[in-house]
This record gives structure tokens, C-alpha cells and sequence, in this order.
């Protein structure tokens, strides 16, 4: 019997024919949760997205200044009212609180910092902490990446007894970045049960009874804009170019974040899938019906009614990208996860430009996804789809410092 070699070449074309086009290689169903899951190209519906450059009264928008002033609100309560909830702005005072400080962290060559965000609101508090590394050899503030960490704590150890690829720290201080991040158990417990034990129940706990109210990723979303309030007084970091990095539904998170807080100059989003990059009219990988059913405390209630009507949610993934614009903004996927539908991630992408075109931005996107392990980094719009599982690992970190670098070094 003859036995064949396969390639480092054949096996990439091999996973660009499973997951960006038509194989008989892919298995084109699977079952969970009661479901057929498509991972077929050809039975991917018709369907139309809807115009991010039209109102909800169907007038055009034909400039940013039209973006900016109505459209782009608009947008955000669509999000807001139908898929995570009402994201609360205000509260009644916040403080931080250092709690421990060395400047000989990683053999000298950076300072770490262990901070509490403590927030009150109508007589309740709560304390986000966070970890940060800063780069010792620095002659002004830096630039910083922030993890929204959905992961275990040993992920971000800040004795460094663990060095995770999720978080390697030493390469961005190697790089001259610092960074930073929060766990999201420490805002809502990542469970069903649980998850209202933080900012919801404590802060704002009339959004629990609110069909539209946030819950897991607004709280997180949240959390992150209050750690953004502390690194605009920290002196060691420049708040003008802070990066939000999130993984999965985490990087569902960045996403919503970024849309909401436009003091995040990058925003990161890794393998985010159904209700993160993923369009999901297009019904492939995890879909509405899916991700509600497993994971329904992420987002509002009002989300789970557009399970078996898709087609009738007034937005959809390339417009929360949309939100991001003009900042810079890069997602990704992996050859291993096609549940995260890794084409309608990048089509999210392509049907964000015309928002981004409207400032003239720099788009480098090209009408078909790149090929494995090939990342766009000179465009305003960043994506590669590497090799691997569903996973953030260094591949992923060092394409996200070639993008801040080929943007802040602009």
C-alpha cells in the first residue's frame, strides 16, 4: 500500500477548502444542544444585512458628521435594547487604590503593579482588581495592552511563577509595552447562576428585572471602561494608546467595549464567533438560538427572541464593528474552529468599510479572506486566520504589537 506525505502546502489548502469554501473534506453538520449545526457553505441562507449608512427611517447617511451625530447612537441602542442589554455611564464615585508596587519584577526589566478599582454606586461598592506590568526602560509613558481576562487567574500571575501564552507578559514588556488586565469573575462570575453576583446585583441591580438590562459581557464591557479611568491617571502609561484584547467571549466583550468606550485607541478580538465578529444571519458554526440556549446570561433577555428569527434583529456584527470606526480594530480565527464561522467573521469585516470609508481610513482588506497564517497588519481593518484551535496564544500577541507598532509609529 502506498502511503503519502501531506504537505505544510497541502495541509493549508486543505483548511482554507474546509472553512472558507466548499469540501468534501468537512463533515457539513453536527448536533448539539438538541440542533443541527451547519458547516456547510451551500446551505448557508440568503440573506440581507442591514445598511449601517441607513437610518431606522431609511434616510441615508451620507457623511461622518451625520455618522457621528445620529446614526452612530442609533446603532448603539439597537445593540443596547435587542442584544446586550442597557450599559449604565454613571455612578457615584470610584477610587484606587495601589496595593502593591516593585520595580524588580521580571529580573529588573519591569515594574508590576497590583491595583483595586473600588466603585460605588447608591450606597454599594465594588473592587475590580488588576494587574500591570510596566516597562522599566522607558524615557516617556507607555503604551498598553489590557486583557480582558476570561480565563483562570493563573493566566495573568503577577509573580510571574506562571507565564501563560494567553497572557506573555515579557514579550510585550520586551516589545515596550506595558500591560495589564482584569479577571471577569471579579465583575460577574462567568456562570448562569451566578454571574449577577458583582456589578449587577451590588451596583445596579434594577437591570436584573429589565428584559433589556445587561448582564455578564455589559458587566464586563463595564468593568473595562473603569479600568480605563484608573490608566488615565497612572503617569507610567500613555491613556492614549491603551489596546483592549479579548479572547472568545472575551473577545465578544472588546468588541462591545470598544464600540461603547472610544477612549480604547485599538480594539482586539480573538476567535469572538457568534455575537462577536460572526455574522449571524448567515447561520453557520453557533448560531443565535445556540449561544442563547448555552450561554443566555451573557446578554439580554430580549436577545433570545431573535432565535428562531434571525432575519428580523435590526442589526448584526458588522455594524457593532461599524462602531468602532475610525479607530483601528483587528479580529481572528482559527483553521480548528469552525464553530466560530470564520468567513462570516471576515465578511463582518468587509461590510464594515463603508463606515470606515466614510473618514478614508486606510483599508487593506481584500474581497476574499486571506490565506492561513497571512495577517493584514498596514490596514485601518486587521484580521489573520492562523493555524490551531480556538485559542489566544504568542502568534496572535505578536501580529496584535506588528499592528499597534504600524499604527502608533504612523
Amino acid at each position: 500500500m502506498k502511503t503519502f506525505q501531506i504537505t505544510s502546502t497541502l495541509k493549508i489548502a486543505v483548511c482554507l477548502l474546509v472553512l472558507f469554501g466548499n469540501s468534501t473534506y468537512a463533515q457539513k453538520t453536527d448536533k448539539f444542544m438538541g440542533e443541527i449545526v451547519n458547516y456547510d457553505e451551500e446551505a448557508v441562507p440568503k440573506y440581507i444585512l442591514p445598511d449601517p449608512l441607513v437610518t431606522t427611517t431609511g434616510l441615508p447617511v451620507k457623511n461622518k458628521a451625520m455618522w457621528e451625530k445620529s446614526r452612530r447612537a442609533e446603532i448603539i441602542e439597537l445593540f443596547k435594547n435587542n442584544v446586550y442589554g442597557q450599559t449604565p455611564s454613571r455612578f457615584d464615585s470610584i477610587r484606587f487604590e495601589v496595593t502593591k508596587t516593585t520595580d524588580t519584577a521580571m529580573n529588573g526589566l519591569a515594574s508590576s503593579k497590583e491595583i483595586i478599582v473600588h466603585i460605588w454606586n447608591k450606597g454599594n461598592t465594588i473592587g475590580i482588581p488588576v494587574v500591570m506590568f510596566v516597562p522599566n526602560k522607558r524615557n516617556k509613558p507607555s503604551p498598553l495592552f489590557l486583557l480582558i481576562n476570561n480565563r483562570s487567574k493563573r493566566n495573568t500571575d503577577p509573580l510571574r511563577a506562571v507565564k501563560s501564552t494567553f497572557w506573555p507578559a515579557e514579550l510585550l514588556i520586551e516589545k515596550g509595552y506595558a500591560i495589564a488586565a482584569f479577571h471577569v469573575g471579579d465583575a460577574a462570575p462567568d456562570r448562569k447562576d451566578s454571574y449577577q453576583h458583582g456589578v449587577l446585583d451590588k451596583l445596579y441591580p434594577e437591570l436584573l428585572n429589565q428584559k433589556n438590562g445587561m448582564k455578564a459581557i455589559g458587566a464586563w464591557a463595564w468593568a473595562a471602561s473603569r479600568v480605563m479611568d484608573y490608566l488615565e491617571t497612572d503617569k507610567d502609561i500613555d491613556a492614549k494608546k491603551v489596546a483592549l484584547v479579548g479572547h472568545s467571549r472575551g473577545g465578544k466583550t472588546s468588541l462591545w467595549a470598544g464600540a461603547l468606550d472610544q477612549r480604547f485607541a485599538l480594539i482586539f478580538s480573538s476567535c469572538s464567533g457568534s455575537t462577536g465578529a460572526s455574522l449571524a444571519r448567515r447561520q453557520y458554526g453557533e448560531t443565535i438560538s445556540l449561544v442563547t440556549k448555552q450561554f443566555g446570561y451573557w446578554f439580554a433577555d430580549t436577545y433570545k427572541d431573535y432565535s428562531t428569527k434571525v432575519n428580523e434583529l435590526p442589526v448584526d456584527q458588522h455594524m457593532l464593528i461599524s462602531l468602532i470606526a475610525p479607530r483601528p480594530v483587528y479580529t481572528t480565527n482559527a483553521t480548528e474552529d469552525r464553530w466560530a464561522d470564520p468567513r462570516g467573521s471576515y465578511l463582518a469585516l468587509i461590510n464594515a468599510l463603508p463606515v470606515y470609508n466614510l473618514y478614508k481610513s486606510n483599508t487593506a482588506l481584500p474581497p476574499q479572506p486571506p490565506a492561513v497564517n497571512s495577517p493584514i497588519i498596514k490596514s485601518t481593518i486587521g484580521y489573520h486566520f492562523r493555524t490551531g484551535k480556538h485559542d489566544l496564544n504568542v502568534y496572535d500577541w505578536e501580529r496584535f504589537i506588528e499592528f499597534a507598532n504600524y499604527h502608533y509609529q504612523k
